[in-house]
Protein backbone atom coordinates (compact mmCIF):
# COMPACT_ATOMS: atom_id res chain seq x y z
CA UNK A 1 0.00 0.00 0.00
CA UNK A 2 1.39 3.36 -0.93
CA UNK A 3 1.65 5.80 1.75
CA UNK A 4 -0.07 9.16 1.77
CA UNK A 5 1.60 11.81 1.53
CA UNK A 6 0.14 15.75 1.86
CA UNK A 7 0.49 18.02 -1.27
CA UNK A 8 0.29 21.95 0.02
CA UNK A 9 -0.32 23.72 -2.98
CA UNK A 10 1.77 26.57 -2.52
CA UNK A 11 4.85 28.01 -4.66
CA UNK A 12 7.66 27.40 -2.26
CA UNK A 13 6.31 23.09 -2.19
CA UNK A 14 6.03 22.29 -5.58
CA UNK A 15 9.67 21.33 -5.96
CA UNK A 16 9.27 18.67 -3.19
CA UNK A 17 6.46 16.65 -5.53
CA UNK A 18 8.44 16.15 -8.46
CA UNK A 19 9.59 12.66 -7.89
CA UNK A 20 7.01 11.19 -5.28
CA UNK A 21 3.68 10.18 -8.30
CA UNK A 22 6.55 8.05 -10.13
CA UNK A 23 7.97 6.35 -6.87
CA UNK A 24 4.21 5.52 -5.87
CA UNK A 25 3.48 8.05 -3.34
CA UNK A 26 -0.37 8.80 -3.38
CA UNK A 27 -0.98 12.86 -3.22
CA UNK A 28 -3.63 13.91 -1.37
CA UNK A 29 -4.19 17.96 -2.14
CA UNK A 30 -4.06 19.90 1.47
CA UNK A 31 -3.71 23.12 3.31
CA UNK A 32 -1.56 23.80 6.06
CA UNK A 33 -4.29 22.97 8.97
CA UNK A 34 -5.87 20.67 7.01
CA UNK A 35 -2.71 18.70 6.82
CA UNK A 36 -1.74 18.65 10.53
CA UNK A 37 -5.24 17.89 11.73
CA UNK A 38 -5.10 14.59 9.03
CA UNK A 39 -1.53 13.57 10.38
CA UNK A 40 -3.00 13.49 13.61
CA UNK A 41 -5.87 11.64 12.65
CA UNK A 42 -3.64 8.93 10.79
CA UNK A 43 -5.58 9.51 6.97
CA UNK A 44 -1.98 10.82 6.22
CA UNK A 45 1.73 9.53 6.48
CA UNK A 46 3.82 12.58 5.82
CA UNK A 47 3.90 16.08 4.81
CA UNK A 48 5.35 19.41 5.04
CA UNK A 49 3.87 20.13 8.61
CA UNK A 50 3.72 23.50 9.40
CA UNK A 51 6.20 23.86 12.71
CA UNK A 52 3.30 24.00 15.22
CA UNK A 53 2.11 20.77 14.17
CA UNK A 54 5.70 19.41 14.21
CA UNK A 55 5.63 20.10 17.89
CA UNK A 56 2.19 18.91 17.96
CA UNK A 57 2.83 15.34 16.67
CA UNK A 58 6.39 14.89 17.07
CA UNK A 59 5.65 11.74 19.34
CA UNK A 60 4.06 9.92 16.55
CA UNK A 61 5.82 11.99 13.60
CA UNK A 62 9.84 12.20 13.38
CA UNK A 63 11.70 14.76 10.94
CA UNK A 64 12.62 13.55 7.45
CA UNK A 65 16.30 14.37 7.42
CA UNK A 66 16.57 17.98 7.43
CA UNK A 67 14.14 19.11 4.97
CA UNK A 68 11.89 22.05 5.99
CA UNK A 69 10.41 25.58 4.58
CA UNK A 70 12.91 28.37 5.73
CA UNK A 71 12.53 31.95 5.33
CA UNK A 72 16.52 33.77 5.35
CA UNK A 73 15.42 37.61 5.39
CA UNK A 74 11.33 38.13 3.68
CA UNK A 75 9.50 35.39 3.41
CA UNK A 76 7.19 37.21 0.79
CA UNK A 77 4.44 34.58 1.40
CA UNK A 78 3.70 35.40 5.07
CA UNK A 79 2.38 38.59 5.30
CA UNK A 80 0.32 41.06 7.80
CA UNK A 81 -1.41 43.80 6.28
CA UNK A 82 -2.59 46.81 8.76
CA UNK A 83 -4.08 50.11 8.50
CA UNK A 84 -1.82 50.72 11.81
CA UNK A 85 1.50 50.11 12.62
CA UNK A 86 2.66 46.69 14.44
CA UNK A 87 2.89 48.45 18.09
CA UNK A 88 -0.29 50.47 17.75
CA UNK A 89 -2.25 46.76 17.39
CA UNK A 90 -3.14 45.78 20.68
CA UNK A 91 -6.53 45.15 21.41
CA UNK A 92 -7.56 44.56 17.38
CA UNK A 93 -9.18 41.97 15.87
CA UNK A 94 -7.02 40.36 13.44
CA UNK A 95 -8.42 38.60 10.63
CA UNK A 96 -7.09 35.49 9.52
CA UNK A 97 -7.23 32.38 7.39
CA UNK A 98 -8.21 29.04 8.41
CA UNK A 99 -5.36 27.66 6.24
CA UNK A 100 -3.01 28.65 8.58
CA UNK A 101 -1.58 27.08 11.77
CA UNK A 102 1.98 28.42 12.23
CA UNK A 103 2.08 31.66 10.67
CA UNK A 104 -0.38 32.91 13.16
CA UNK A 105 1.32 31.84 16.33
CA UNK A 106 4.19 34.14 14.94
CA UNK A 107 1.88 37.09 14.54
CA UNK A 108 1.10 36.60 18.42
CA UNK A 109 5.15 36.24 19.26
CA UNK A 110 5.90 39.25 17.69
CA UNK A 111 3.44 41.53 18.51
CA UNK A 112 3.91 40.28 22.34
CA UNK A 113 7.33 39.97 22.53
CA UNK A 114 8.88 42.17 20.23
CA UNK A 115 6.31 45.11 20.23
CA UNK A 116 4.88 44.95 24.07
CA UNK A 117 0.99 45.06 22.69
CA UNK A 118 -1.67 41.86 23.11
CA UNK A 119 -3.79 41.20 20.18
CA UNK A 120 -7.55 41.56 20.74
CA UNK A 121 -8.77 38.35 18.80
CA UNK A 122 -8.03 36.56 15.88
CA UNK A 123 -11.49 36.26 13.63
CA UNK A 124 -10.73 32.80 11.36
CA UNK A 125 -12.33 33.42 7.88
CA UNK A 126 -12.16 30.86 4.99
CA UNK A 127 -9.57 31.40 2.67
CA UNK A 128 -9.28 34.96 1.30
CA UNK A 129 -10.47 37.40 4.48
CA UNK A 130 -10.63 40.52 2.58
CA UNK A 131 -14.49 40.28 2.06
CA UNK A 132 -16.72 43.55 0.94
CA UNK A 133 -18.49 43.05 3.88
CA UNK A 134 -16.32 42.83 6.25
CA UNK A 135 -13.26 45.01 7.51
CA UNK A 136 -10.48 44.42 10.58
CA UNK A 137 -7.48 46.89 11.51
CA UNK A 138 -4.73 43.92 9.91
CA UNK A 139 -5.28 40.76 8.83
CA UNK A 140 -3.06 38.00 7.49
CA UNK A 141 -2.33 36.06 4.20
CA UNK A 142 -0.28 33.22 3.76
CA UNK A 143 0.97 31.00 0.53
CA UNK A 144 0.10 32.15 -2.94
CA UNK A 145 -2.76 34.51 -1.86
CA UNK A 146 0.06 36.63 -0.37
CA UNK A 147 2.04 36.21 -2.86
CA UNK A 148 -0.32 37.74 -5.33
CA UNK A 149 -0.39 40.45 -2.46
CA UNK A 150 2.85 41.18 -2.39
CA UNK A 151 2.91 44.67 -3.25
CA UNK A 152 0.25 45.52 -1.14
CA UNK A 153 -3.36 46.00 -0.47
CA UNK A 154 -5.69 49.39 -0.92
CA UNK A 155 -6.58 50.46 1.99
CA UNK A 156 -4.43 48.95 4.39
CA UNK A 157 -1.16 51.54 4.61
CA UNK A 158 1.29 48.71 6.24
CA UNK A 159 2.33 45.43 4.93
CA UNK A 160 4.51 43.74 7.22
CA UNK A 161 6.01 40.54 5.97
CA UNK A 162 6.69 38.20 9.12
CA UNK A 163 10.21 36.53 7.89
CA UNK A 164 11.64 39.84 7.42
CA UNK A 165 10.02 41.42 11.08
CA UNK A 166 11.30 37.69 12.64
CA UNK A 167 14.62 37.80 11.15
CA UNK A 168 15.23 41.59 11.77
CA UNK A 169 14.45 40.88 15.82
CA UNK A 170 16.00 37.73 16.09
CA UNK A 171 19.21 37.32 13.69
CA UNK A 172 17.49 34.00 12.66
CA UNK A 173 15.79 32.56 9.43
CA UNK A 174 11.98 31.54 10.37
CA UNK A 175 11.00 27.79 9.86
CA UNK A 176 7.72 27.69 9.05
CA UNK A 177 7.31 24.36 8.02
CA UNK A 178 9.45 20.47 8.35
CA UNK A 179 8.85 17.62 6.47
CA UNK A 180 7.62 14.91 8.72
CA UNK A 181 7.20 11.18 8.10
CA UNK A 182 5.24 8.25 11.13
CA UNK A 183 7.42 6.89 13.30
CA UNK A 184 5.97 3.68 12.61
CA UNK A 185 6.77 2.83 8.87
CA UNK A 186 9.80 0.83 7.50
CA UNK A 187 13.40 2.39 7.27
CA UNK A 188 12.65 1.54 3.35
CA UNK A 189 9.65 3.65 2.90
CA UNK A 190 11.22 6.38 4.86
CA UNK A 191 14.73 6.15 2.61
CA UNK A 192 12.42 6.20 -0.48
CA UNK A 193 10.09 9.38 0.52
CA UNK A 194 14.02 10.99 2.17
CA UNK A 195 15.15 10.08 -1.33
CA UNK A 196 12.61 11.47 -3.71
CA UNK A 197 12.76 14.95 -1.68
CA UNK A 198 16.35 15.20 -2.74
CA UNK A 199 15.46 14.68 -6.58
CA UNK A 200 12.75 17.35 -5.77
CA UNK A 201 15.01 19.65 -4.49
CA UNK A 202 17.87 18.99 -7.11
CA UNK A 203 15.47 19.16 -9.82
CA UNK A 204 11.90 20.75 -8.83
CA UNK A 205 13.83 23.85 -8.24
CA UNK A 206 16.19 24.02 -11.19
CA UNK A 207 13.01 23.74 -12.95
CA UNK A 208 11.81 27.19 -11.22
CA UNK A 209 14.87 28.58 -11.81
CA UNK A 210 14.11 28.18 -15.63
CA UNK A 211 10.70 28.78 -16.01
CA UNK A 212 9.83 30.77 -19.24
CA UNK A 213 6.29 31.90 -18.87
CA UNK A 214 4.62 33.91 -16.11
CA UNK A 215 2.81 32.53 -13.36
CA UNK A 216 -0.56 34.35 -14.11
CA UNK A 217 -2.13 32.84 -10.93
CA UNK A 218 0.42 34.36 -8.45
CA UNK A 219 1.17 37.60 -10.83
CA UNK A 220 4.57 36.96 -11.15
CA UNK A 221 7.22 37.29 -14.21
CA UNK A 222 10.06 34.11 -14.13
CA UNK A 223 12.37 36.58 -12.83
CA UNK A 224 9.54 37.16 -9.68
CA UNK A 225 9.68 33.40 -8.84
CA UNK A 226 13.88 33.11 -9.60
CA UNK A 227 13.58 36.10 -6.61
CA UNK A 228 11.11 34.42 -4.47
CA UNK A 229 13.09 30.94 -4.72
CA UNK A 230 16.46 32.58 -3.72
CA UNK A 231 15.15 33.70 -0.47
CA UNK A 232 14.00 29.98 0.39
CA UNK A 233 16.41 27.38 1.85
CA UNK A 234 15.04 23.75 1.72
CA UNK A 235 17.21 22.36 4.64
CA UNK A 236 17.97 22.88 8.38
CA UNK A 237 21.32 24.03 8.76
CA UNK A 238 22.66 25.53 12.24
CA UNK A 239 21.11 28.57 11.61
CA UNK A 240 17.50 27.08 11.19
CA UNK A 241 17.74 24.71 14.42
CA UNK A 242 18.64 27.84 16.25
CA UNK A 243 15.29 29.59 15.48
CA UNK A 244 13.31 26.65 15.88
CA UNK A 245 14.52 26.20 19.38
CA UNK A 246 13.76 29.92 19.90
CA UNK A 247 10.25 29.91 18.55
CA UNK A 248 9.13 26.46 20.73
CA UNK A 249 10.66 28.58 23.55
CA UNK A 250 8.40 31.71 22.61
CA UNK A 251 5.74 29.31 22.25
CA UNK A 252 5.89 27.95 25.56
CA UNK A 253 6.07 31.31 27.10
CA UNK A 254 2.49 32.03 25.17
CA UNK A 255 1.05 29.10 26.31
CA UNK A 256 0.47 27.06 23.03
Amino acid sequence: MPIKVGRVPYLEAEPFYFDMERRGFELRDTNPRQLGDALASGELDAGPAHLSDVFRLEDRFEPVSGFCFSTQNRAMSACLYSQLPMAELGGVTIGVSDEDVTAVKLVEVLLRRKYGVAPGQFAVRPGDVIRPDETFDAFLLIGNRALRRRRGVRGFAHRFDLGEEWTQWTNLPFVFSRWVVRKDLDDRTKAVLEDALYVGLEEGVDGLYHLNEPRDELLMLPRDVVEYVQGIRYYVGRSEQQAIARFREYLADLGG
